[in-house]
């Protein structure tokens, strides 16, 4: 394809939650010199951003949120700023650069402090982490809470390169999404990391943790780190992330970030993983024991490409990087599984996924569950759900269903990324070269009901056929629970579950749920038998305590509660505490247990619960 005619998104897009002017001027380079300090929990340092012109302007507009700005200069000549409230949007920081031209290059030098209400960070004292040795820090950036972090153009429609030098105290390891300049130096009391990203990245793949941590090897571009006592049990669970990587790279192209290193976060970490550059972010609660979780890691490695590297213009396009990431992570999956495990995870995707983010998240009329979506003074947060995941993977397999050759097809995703690598895309982009790729298949593609998939809310109209195999298993054994009477109880054994693979016992609970409320004999009877509250598999246990909650089995609040008290991710919170919330019997301790535990919990995860509070 010629790549004149890749569209330059920054003439065109708007993003509708950034303040910046990042059609007038785009930051080039961001460099970083920063103190942590834990002891008021906050970042003080220097951001210099190198900026270009794309216009003749004299202003320079970025996004900030709770920052103490105390000096913005270009060199030593101290310019003017102002700071105005954005509501949702944080703060729209101005400054006055005095006139400019388009191709002009300044460095634009902010001395600050993150302040009360940074949202991209959470820091920990030593007892909230697993080993408590020490402090612990975190960022996480996504969709718009870099503008917490620092003063920036908080957008994914532009991107850039970074570097930096942190200062920690003497004992802790620093950690970022940029590849390490050698052995930290010695200064006092102090630790100084250096880093470099050379690659351009969006504002909310930049991320920092620090804490103390261990690292384990597991190939020559792959490691893990954590807090000592989980290190090794972290290396075993993610031992496959090599050839995962191997695999991607068959499918998508060369890996270009240099490392493929994750850090297995604190308990708290919202989300299951977190694709920052050459750092991947994970939740401890994929430490099953078994390996049987590792799929988000395959996740998180092929947004290595869909995402990081072709990126979402704006959240409004988020399924751009999520749906294509599902549709690469199952791809992998497939080669090294099956193919029937890839159909398998693809159905679960669409019936445990999609159908309740539709059905009980929001409503079939919901304006969040379209692909493409509005977001107009909606903050990117509230809108999350599964359904640019789902909804976005379940089109990508619809259309190699009906392109008829799923070798084209992934060597269509291959060209795809090749060409928009470096740049931030939206849905028309992908379409158009969609079109272009299959010339010949025009009247198939034109039989694609795109007004359904891409901007109709609810359940697509159509959807792709599912090689059912392995789900009648899961269904089989799920069916002879729910029409067993009280003398077949008896007849359920450990074996028939534990012969099962892990996705497919989540799956069986998953059936069960989906149905009408068990009754409470045959819930104890499940837990007796398989003993569901004992498992360490996280998803396991949280789809066991949905179905007892939609029971209402007493004896599982105690059990839901420790939950929602030792995790953080908000795959798991939001359904749990949403059911407690309303339920008479656990609705008051529930909420007393929120409003006790929200000093621990991150900040996102806070805000989404907040809102679940019954009014």
């Amino acid at each position: 394809m010629d790549s004149s005619i890749v569209t330059d998104p920054t003439s065109i897009v708007t993003d509708p939650a950034s303040n910046a002017n990042f059609n007038e001027a785009q930051i080039e380079h961001i460099s970083l010199k920063w103190n942590v300090d834990f002891k008021m929990a906050r970042i003080n340092g220097i951001a210099t951003l190198k900026i270009k012109f794309l216009k003749a302007i004299e202003q320079i507009i970025l996004d900030g949120r709770s920052l103490e700005i105390k000096k913005v200069r270009i060199g030593d000549d101290d310019r003017k700023f102002v700071v105005e409230d954005a509501g949702i949007f944080g703060e729209k920081i101005c400054i006055n650069v005095g006139q400019h031209n388009s191709g002009d290059v300044i460095e634009l030098i902010f001395e600050y402090s993150t302040g009360a209400e940074c949202r991209a960070l959470q820091f920990m004292r030593a007892e909230q982490t697993a080993d408590k040795k020490g402090p612990y820090l975190f960022s996480q950036c996504q969709p718009i809470h870099a503008r917490s972090l620092l003063p920036c153009m908080d957008t994914p429609s532009i991107k850039q390169t970074y570097d930096s030098e942190v200062r920690v105290p003497k004992g802790l390891t620093c950690l970022m999404s940029a590849i390490g300049k050698g052995a930290p130096r010695e200064d006092g009391n102090e630790w100084v990391f250096s880093f470099n990203q050379p690659i351009p990245i969006p504002s909310y793949l930049l991320a920092v943790v620090v804490g103390v941590l261990e690292k384990r090897e597991i190939s020559e571009r792959c490691a893990v780190w954590s807090e000592p006592s989980i290190v090794d049990k972290a290396k075993y669970e993610f031992a496959e992330a090599e050839r995962m990587l191997a695999t991607a790279e068959a499918l998508a192209g060369k890996y270009v970030w240099g490392r493929y290193d994750m850090v297995v976060l604190p308990p708290s970490f919202p989300f299951g993983g977190m694709e920052n550059p050459c750092l991947t972010f994970v939740t401890p609660t994929l430490l099953a024991g078994d390996r049987s979780m590792a799929n988000v890691i395959a996740h998180e490695i092929a947004h290595s490409w869909t995402g990081n590297l072709v990126t979402n213009a704006n959240w409004e396009h988020f399924w751009l990087n999520e749906g294509l990431t599902v549709f690469l992570e199952r791809k992998i999956i497939g080669i090294l599984g099956g193919e029937e495990m890839r159909q398998f995870e693809a159905q679960v995707g669409w019936e445990d996924h999609l159908m309740p983010a539709i059905k009980e998240q929001y409503t079939e009329e919901h304006p969040y569950t379209r692909l493409v979506q509005d977001h107009k003074g909606i903050d990117p947060d509230d809108a999350y759900s599964a359904i640019p995941y789902e909804k976005g993977s379940a089109l990508l397999m619809y259309l190699e269903q009906q392109l008829g050759d799923s070798t084209a097809f992934e060597q269509f995703l291959a060209r795809y990324i090749k060409n928009f690598s470096g740049k931030s895309v939206v849905t028309s982009d992908w379409k158009d070269f969609l079109y272009e790729s299959f010339p010949q298949k025009k009247s198939v593609l034109d039989g694609v009901n795109w007004k359904n998939w891409l901007y109709d809310v609810g359940i697509p109209l159509s959807k792709p056929n599912y090689d059912g195999h392995l789900l009648r298993e899961a269904a089989s054994l799920a069916r002879r629970w729910m029409d067993a009477n009280d003398t077949d109880l008896s007849k359920f054994t450990p074996a028939e579950f534990r012969s099962l693979s892990s996705p497919l016992q989540i799956k069986v609970l998953d059936i069960i749920y989906a149905g009408v409320p068990l009754p409470k004999l045959k819930v104890a009877r499940l837990d007796e038998v398989y003993n569901l509250t004992a498992t360490g598999n996280c998803d396991l246990r949280f789809s066991w305590i949905r179905l007892a909650l939609k029971a209402q089995w007493k004896p599982i609040i105690p059990t839901a509660m420790r939950f929602v008290t030792n995790y953080g991710r908000i795959k798991y919170l939001r359904p749990i505490y949403k059911d407690l919330f309303l339920w008479t019997e656990s609705a008051a301790e529930a909420i007393a247990q929120f409003r006790k535990s929200a000093p621990f919990m991150h900040p996102i995860c806070v805000s989404l619960i907040e809102k679940l509070i019954p009014k």
